[in-house]
């Protein structure tokens, strides 16, 4: 008995202290020994192996056991689920329930964390089920799981009655509730409720809830409660600068609330600065365009040497030049990528691809994703979003397919690329298929996006009165988001009556966003109703409303130069115009061309409105790059970026100056990709 008790005692220091090497020494003496049929040592031994993440020796071990308890169960649940195997962990608790040994507590918090990893909250409900029926539900140990795994599901409403259900709250109670509202979104108000409510009730705040707190702020933007936290931290005697956690949330909230100056001051006061808190600066100065800063911070960061560059900063600094099509930018970081171990993260990875094909580079993109050693749901969706924005639908679809024959589960963004996809190239039979598919598939349920896609498809191929039909007796509730697809179709096809009829419902809905009246604007101005047109544009004026002005940018000799509609700030404006002229006289005379002037919307001469017409962004940064020469370069592609949809004149005046130049245009819009060559577009005039 005593050796017994000699060989747990030291299996637990190896446990405690990862030593699978003397583990397994241990191990080998216990079988030599003779105890290898000592429940309580084989559990020891399960423990050690799963602590030192060694699951095939830990599995063995119980595998071999004659009798198991509640013990022996619950440490291999353990195990799983410390490796992150939710599916094992639920799968072990199937086959624990068949057997004559009863769940305990601890093997029901484990249980729920699997369920909370898989979010599935149908897993997560039957085994709150279980432990109601034992009554484990009432223990605080279960009950912080309940909240926590019905939060990672997004039931909030459920893990809220959880909360309510346990007898006593204690801080971790509290801690996880207010972790679960932050991380949820459109529920970071209620976590700032709770926090105030939780003082009330006497209990005290700690770190954890410091920062889950400062998290929600960061989402809702509520940068005065927010700093109110960072004064509290202080009076309360928390040494803000030495904790990473907290440091690095309050940086994180200053920064998205855009409040860079305070960020970069505590950032300075750091005397450790970890790999969190460049993160958060890099990217906040780069997200709000102080490139040249962001880099610089970046090369301290690279060249300092203590610390290493992680994932999630390369993937998100990757990301940002994605978002801004600065391809120069983004192939040097994919280099840096290749030299450091983080580069081989899979969130990289997916990264690049994102940025190769929102730069308008697809073939690397392609050659980029065949090359990936392993892909998940993450990159196949990137490829397939790519895919739809450039127009090639039937790409989309064969890789959908493929990806579910490599057995890769599609999740809701996946169903949405592939929907946006086909929408975009008109794929009306497939889009319906893929619908279908997704709303009979039980793990997955349509969201108002899918059904926006639906009537997106619908709306471009002028079936409008379907359209209307679908919004109209979906099962969940319109949005503005939805009734704006359809108006836009109205504008496309200008229908009028359609248009009128959805435009009362939008402003009813939604008074004050200019959106709605520009689109309904807009709709009676292609009518000719100029009246009306200026009715609701006086109406803007007067609730101070503005529109998203339009810019496009182009990169010349690696600068990038970025226009404004009616732009005439740039030294060489003069040029681009007599440029632009020159092209529309050229286009004139061969190509048969004439401007547009309905997509003016301006109740004046026709003159006038060429005049407009010329000065739209994309048409400046396509004058600069033909006046830096651009169009005396063989092979060369003319790239230029907006961030607003492109307008019908300016579709048709770059169609004719790829057909008279002989040039390939590639113009990203917030809609797609287009790409002119030989006088069409790969939109085929559909977007």
């Amino acid at each position: 008995m005593i050796e017994q008790l000699r060989l747990s005692k030291l299996l637990r220091i190896c446990s405690r202290n990862l030593f699978v090497k003397q583990g397994m020494q241990l191990h080998a003496a216990v079988v030599t020994m003779g105890f290898w049929f000592d429940m309580i040592i084989s559990n020891d031994l399960i423990d050690m192996y799963c602590k030192c993440r060694r699951m095939d020796s830990a599995y063995s071990v119980f595998d071999r056991m004659s009798e198991r308890n509640v013990v022996s169960w619950t440490a291999l649940l353990w195990g799983f689920l410390h490796q992150g195997n939710a599916e094992d962990t639920l799968g072990l608790l199937s086959r624990m329930c068949s057997s004559d040994v009863r769940p305990n507590e601890y093997t029901f918090s484990t249980s729920l964390k699997a369920c909370g990893l898989v979010g599935i909250p149908e897993n997560g409900v039957q085994v709150h089920g279980m432990c109601v029926k034992t009554g484990y539900d009432l223990f605080s140990v279960v009950g912080n799981a309940l909240i926590d795994m019905y939060a990672k599901c997004g039931r909030m409403s459920e893990a809220g009655s959880a909360f309510d259900g346990l007898p006593a709250r204690e801080l971790i109670t509290w801690n996880t509730l207010i972790a679960g509202h932050s991380s949820c979104e459109g529920n970071s108000e209620r976590a700032l409720v709770l926090f105030k409510k939780m003082q009330k009730q006497g209990a005290s705040p700690d770190k954890f809830t410091f920062t889950s707190m400062l998290k929600a702020c960061s989402s809702s933007g509520a940068i005065q409660e927010g700093a109110q936290a960072h004064a509290a931290l202080i009076t309360r005697g928390f040494e803000v600068q030495q904790d990473t956690v907290v440091v690095g949330a309050l940086i994180d909230l200053y920064v998205k609330c855009g409040h860079l100056f305070e960020a970069r001051k505590l950032f300075n006061q750091i005397e450790q600065k970890y790999v969190t808190s460049w993160t958060a600066l890099v990217l906040g100065y780069a997200q709000e365009g102080d490139l040249l800063e962001a880099m610089e911070l970046f090369r301290q960061l690279r060249e300092g040497g203590n610390q290493l560059v992680d994932g999630f900063l390369l993937s998100g600094l990757i990301g940002v030049f994605a978002d801004f099509a600065f391809i120069q930018q983004g192939k040097q970081l994919h280099s840096y990528a290749i030299k450091v171990p983080s580069g081989l993260h899979l969130s990289v990875a997916n990264s690049i691809v994102d940025m190769y094909l929102k730069c308008g580079l697809v073939e690397e993109a392609e050659r980029f994703f065949s090359e990936m050693p392993t892909r998940n749901v993450v990159s196949y969706s990137t490829m397939i979003t790519g895919y739809g924005k450039h127009g090639l639908g039937k790409k989309a679809v064969f890789l959908f397919d493929k990806m579910l024959l490599e057995n890769v589960r599609p999740d809701q963004v996946t169903y949405l690329t592939i929907l946006s996809a086909c929408s975009h190239s008109g794929l009306i039979e497939e889009c319906q298929e893929y619908f279908f598919r997704l709303c009979k598939d039980r793990w997955i349920k349509p969201k108002l996006e899918h059904y926006a896609c639906m009537v997106d498809l619908l709306g471009r191929a002028g079936r409008l009165r379907e359209a209307k039909n679908l919004v109209e007796s979906m099962p969940l509730k319109p949005d503005t988001g939805i009734w704006q697809t359809l108006l836009s179709a109205c504008k496309v096809h200008g229908h009028l009556e359609m248009g009128k009829e959805v435009g009362k419902i939008l402003l009813r809905l939604d008074e004050d966003n200019p959106v709605n009246y520009v689109l309904m604007s807009n709709i009676y101005a292609n009518a000719g109703c100029w009246k009306e047109c200026e009715r609701l544009r006086n109406v803007l004026k007067r609730k101070k409303l503005k529109k998203e002005v339009g810019q496009s940018w182009v990169e010349i000799n690696k600068e990038i130069h970025i226009f404004y509609g009616g732009d005439d700030t740039h030294p060489l404006i003069d040029k681009i115009h007599e440029v632009l002229m020159q092209m529309e006289r050229r286009l004139k005379q061969e190509f048969g061309y004439a401007s547009e002037v309905r997509f003016a919307l301006r109740d004046v001469e026709e003159e006038s409105k060429e005049e407009n017409l010329r000065v739209h962004s994309e048409k400046l940064a396509i004058g600069l790059a033909l006046l830096s020469g651009a169009n005396e370069k063989d092979g060369h592609v003319i790239r230029v970026f907006k961030n607003l949809r492109v307008c019908g004149d300016c579709h048709e005046f770059i169609k004719g100056l790829s057909k008279i130049l002989g040039k390939v245009f590639l113009v990203r819009d917030a809609s797609r990709f287009h790409k002119f060559e030989d006088g069409s577009c790969s939109c085929k005039d559909y977007w």
